[in-house]
């Protein structure tokens, strides 16, 4: 495994305990970074906590991402407790099943968006104003492939990651002189615990549509994401980074 030099950086992982998180999690402890995962699932937060930290400095907080007070309130108790927040990769995200768009439950399509568009505002809102203060920051946000193309069958999911693109490029823009760099990256799908909320069916189409005939290993995923917490991407923000084995080439 290919590092990073991430020393001295504090990075705050959403979902940080499973699947895409907890792989960005190691890869980022293994570049020297300290890790902070922010999970809704405690007993997944502390497995996690207990296998990672041989690797470096790793905690954890159980919070609401979708509340606007409890993401400010763990945002200052992260900046109390760790010193300062550099890194911000918003993982967390949920499919919401799958059906059509007529067919789906509206608090479903809620849930969805709450999840997987209003969280990483929240974060964003909360902790975008400490790293201008700082004059140094990295955002991560994971949006998908189906944000840019549109999965049938999955319309509340791909809304909420076609948002979250839109989100990333407004807040580049808005702190492209403050040294705080805001990327997305935009995954095919990756065998994670989310799978098991999708029909068989739609997990089919999903392969059917890459090229290179598989899907992403989170792995491959977490590698994306620490270089773009790194000072190594230093001249690119408002970019939605493709790792679709060939599906999205635009």
């Amino acid at each position: 495994m290919n590092t990073l030099d991430l020393k001295g950086r504090v990075a705050v992982i959403t979902g940080g305990a499973q699947g895409i998180g907890y792989a960005t999690s190691e890869r980022m402890l293994r570049s020297g970074a300290s890790v902070v995962m922010w999970d809704i699932d405690a007993a997944k937060l502390e497995e996690a906590k207990a296998s990672l930290g041989k690797l470096g400095k790793v905690s954890g907080y159980v919070v609401e991402l979708t509340s606007d007070d409890a993401v400010g309130a763990t945002t200052a108790q992260t900046i109390q407790d760790s010193g300062h927040i550099d890194i911000l990769v918003n993982n967390a995200g949920i499919t919401g099943g799958n059906g059509t768009t007529w067919d789906l439950d509206p608090e479903v399509w809620k849930r969805v968006i709450d999840v997987n568009l209003m969280a990483p505002y929240y974060t964003c809102r909360h902790i975008t104003p400490h790293m201008v203060s700082r004059g140094w920051g990295r955002i991560v946000n994971i949006a998908s492939v189906a944000g840019k193309e549109g999965n049938p069958n999955a319309s509340h999911y791909s809304a909420s990651k076609a948002g979250v693109i839109a989100l990333t490029k407004s807040l580049a823009k808005e702190v492209a002189t403050k040294g705080v760099l805001v990327n997305a990256v935009a995954p095919a799908a990756a065998k994670t615990a989310m799978f098991a909320t999708m029909a068989q069916t739609h997990i089919d189409y999903m392969l059917s549509k890459i090229p290179m005939g598989r899907f992403v290993e989170v792995d491959e995923i977490a590698a994306m994401v620490s270089w773009l917490s790194s000072e190594d991407c230093s001249f690119t923000t408002g970019s939605v980074f493709d790792i679709t084995g060939g599906r999205s080439t635009y």
